[in-house]
């Protein structure tokens, strides 16, 4: 059972591949707002994957988080978390994350317990209509609301 004060840690060394000039979310070689989020949900998902059933896993849902300071190639990320609220099936967690300098980022984090089989059930349905769908634009596809 899942309970509130798990905690999870993971690090995570700076290359380019987690720069922001490579994940397209800026123009400088520096660890890249995309990948401080990834490392905030892998570590929050990692850390309560032990205590679910089998054919359970979690699915992020909200992530509310600041980027504080760069970390160049070559720095660590360490990213730490912890469960501070259950609710039947959302969890919430505080997380934050250092580099070899100190703190780079913090938030809040949210993501449900899902049946991974059921879940994926929905992905296969919605990939079976995308294929007889075809090409639609944002408008099409959202009803204008500007998605």
């Amino acid at each position: 059972m899942i309970q509130v004060g798990i905690r999870g840690v993971k690090s995570a060394k700076v290359t380019e591949e987690y720069t922001a000039e490579h994940l397209l979310s800026g123009l400088l070689p520096v660890f890249a707002t995309p990948a401080l989020v990834a490392l905030m949900e892998y570590t929050c998902s990692d850390s309560v994957q032990p205590e679910l059933e089998s054919g359970f896993g979690t699915v992020g849902s909200f992530i509310n988080c600041k980027h504080l300071s760069p970390s160049p190639i070559g720095s660590t990320i360490t990213c730490e978390s912890e469960l501070i609220e259950v609710d039947k099936r959302r969890l919430v967690f505080k997380v934050r994350a250092c580099d070899d300098f100190g703190e780079i980022g913090s938030g809040v984090h949210e993501r449900f317990i899902i049946d991974n089989a059921r879940f994926m059930g929905k992905v296969s349905e919605k990939a079976r209509a995308l294929e007889q769908k075809g090409d639609q634009s944002c408008e099409q596809n959202c009803g204008g609301d500007g998605c």
